[in-house]
C-alpha cells in the first residue's frame, strides 16, 4: 500500500472509530471489528474470557452492558466475534508466530473512549467533517481511536510482509484503559506472558506538534482510582430534620479535605475528586451520596501515603455526621518506565521515519497509563519495553469536549513500529 493510501486507509478506521465511541468494558463493535480485521489477515485471534480475567474493576452495570452490545450490533458490529465479547470481555489477542528462534515482541493498542459530551462547535473537525461521536455521553477524548487505527495497519503491513521473520509478534487490543481497569484484567489472563519486548505509544502527550517523537516516556505516574459511598438516613427536612443522617452534608466534608490532602514532599502527587451525586428530593435529608475520585504518584509509597489519607478523610467525615461510608476500588496501576536501551532503538528508528522533525530522548509523561500493567509484567520477567510518545497537533488538551488529533501523524505511529519491528529483528 502506498504511503498516501495508507494514509487514507488509517484515517478511514480513526474517523470510523471515533464515530462510534465506546467506553471501557462495552467495546463491542470495536473489538469485534478488530477481531474480524485481524483474522482475516491470517493472524491467530484470541478474544474475550481468553484474554480477559473475570476479576475487571470497574465495570458497568449490566443494563449498560446489555445496551452497548445492542448498540454494538445496530452500527455494524460483527456478530460472531461480538457474542464473545459481550458483557465487558472485550478485548482482542492477535498473533504471528514463526516457529523460528526470535524475540516475542508485543504490540499494546487501546481501544475505548471516555465518557463526556464531544463539542457540537462547527470548527471542532469531528463536527464539521462528520465524524462526531454518534454515542450521547461518549467519545474519543484521549486519542485511543487514533492508537486502534495505528494497529490495524501495523497488523495489515506485518501480515502483507508474510508475517514476521523470526520469533512472534503479538498484537494487543485493550479495553478500559481509562480508569485503569483492562490492562491489569489482561496480565492477569496471562497477555504478557512470555512478552520478550513491549512497545506501545499515545499520541499527542508531552508532544504537541505532528512529526514529533518521544522515545520512550518517564515517570507514568501509580494510580488508585475510588468510589466512596456514604449512606445515611432519611428523614422531613422541615419536620424532623434531627432525625435524618445527612450523606451529601458528609460528601461535600470529604470533597473538600479530600482536595487538601497535603502534596507529598518526596514526589509529584495528584487528587481528584470527578463526579459527585447524591440525595433523593428537595426536602428530605439526604440518605446516599456518591464521589467518584482518584489519586496519583510517581512512586507505589507516596500513593499508598495518599490512599491512607483517602481513608482517614473519610472516616472522618462520616464520623461527623454520622453516616456510613466504605471505599471501593474501581482500578489502578503501578507507576512505570521505559526501558532505556528499547527507547534508544524507538529514537534511531524515528529519527529515519518520514515525516518525523524532531526526536526527543525522554519526558515525563505527568498522566498514569495502564500500559504500565504491561510493561511491569514485561520488566520484571526480564524483558524491555517503552510507551513512546507520538506527536499530533491537537484540538483541545487530552479528555476536553473539543479534543481531536492530526490524521497525518497516524502514518508515522505506523512507521514507527514497523521500523522498530525491522530493528529487533523479527521483521526483514
Amino acid at each position: 500500500m502506498s504511503r498516501a493510501d495508507a494514509v487514507l486507509a488509517m484515517t478511514a478506521d480513526r474517523r470510523d472509530l471515533h464515530a462510534h465511541a465506546e467506553p471501557g468494558w462495552c467495546e463491542v463493535r470495536t473489538a469485534s471489528l478488530v477481531a474480524r480485521r485481524l483474522a482475516g489477515l491470517g493472524y491467530a485471534v484470541r478474544v474475550g474470557r481468553e484474554v480477559v480475567a473475570a476479576d475487571r474493576p470497574g465495570l458497568p452495570p449490566a443494563a449498560e452492558l446489555a445496551a452497548a452490545y445492542d448498540r454494538a450490533l445496530a452500527a455494524g458490529a460483527d456478530p460472531e466475534y461480538a457474542a464473545l465479547v459481550r458483557d465487558g470481555f472485550t478485548g482482542v489477542v492477535a498473533t504471528l508466530a514463526t516457529g523460528r528462534p526470535g524475540p516475542v515482541v508485543a504490540l499494546r493498542f487501546d481501544i475505548d473512549a471516555n465518557y463526556g459530551h464531544e463539542s457540537a462547535d462547527p470548527a471542532h473537525p469531528a463536527e464539521r467533517d462528520g465524524y462526531r461521536s454518534r454515542v450521547d455521553g461518549v467519545h474519543h477524548s484521549c486519542g485511543h481511536d487514533a492508537h486502534t487505527a495505528i494497529g490495524l495497519a501495523v497488523a495489515h503491513e506485518l501480515a502483507a510482509a508474510g508475517g514476521p521473520s523470526a520469533g512472534e509478534v503479538r498484537l494487543i487490543f485493550q479495553p478500559a484503559e481509562e480508569g485503569l481497569r483492562g490492562g491489569p484484567a489482561m496480565v492477569a489472563a496471562g497477555v504478557a506472558d512470555g512478552v520478550d519486548v513491549l512497545l506501545g505509544c499515545h499520541i499527542g502527550v508531552q508532544a504537541r506538534e505532528t512529526g514529533e517523537v518521544v522515545a520512550g516516556y518517564r515517570r507514568i505516574l501509580a494510580s488508585h482510582k475510588f468510589d466512596v459511598r456514604f449512606r445515611g438516613r432519611n428523614a422531613h427536612a422541615g419536620i424532623s430534620p434531627h432525625e435524618g443522617r445527612n450523606a451529601v452534608q458528609a460528601a461535600a466534608i470529604a470533597v473538600q479535605n479530600l482536595l487538601a490532602i497535603s502534596r507529598h514532599g518526596d514526589g509529584e502527587t495528584r487528587v481528584n475528586v470527578g463526579t459527585i451525586e447524591g440525595g433523593e428530593t428537595r426536602n428530605s435529608v439526604p440518605a446516599h451520596a456518591l464521589l467518584r475520585c482518584e489519586v496519583r504518584a510517581d512512586d507505589n509509597a507516596i500513593l499508598g501515603y495518599l490512599c491512607d489519607r483517602v481513608e482517614e478523610v473519610v472516616r472522618g467525615a462520616a464520623a461527623v455526621t454520622g453516616v456510613e461510608a466504605r471505599v471501593e476500588t474501581a482500578g489502578g496501576a503501578a507507576g512505570a518506565d521505559s526501558t532505556p536501551e528499547l527507547a534508544a532503538v524507538v529514537g534511531r528508528v524515528a529519527a529515519g521515519v518520514h515525516g518525523v522533525t524532531r526526536v526527543r530522548d525522554t519526558a515525563d509523561f505527568k498522566g498514569s497509563d495502564d500500559m504500565s500493567s504491561f510493561m511491569n509484567a514485561v520488566q520484571d520477567a526480564g524483558g524491555r519495553a517503552v510507551y513512546f510518545g507520538l506527536g499530533s497537533r491537537l484540538g483541545d488538551v487530552h479528555h476536553a469536549p473539543g479534543f481531536d488529533v492530526d490524521d497525518d501523524a497516524l502514518v508515522i505511529g505506523r512507521d514507527v513500529f514497523l521500523g522498530c519491528l525491522r530493528e529487533l529483528g523479527v521483521l526483514g
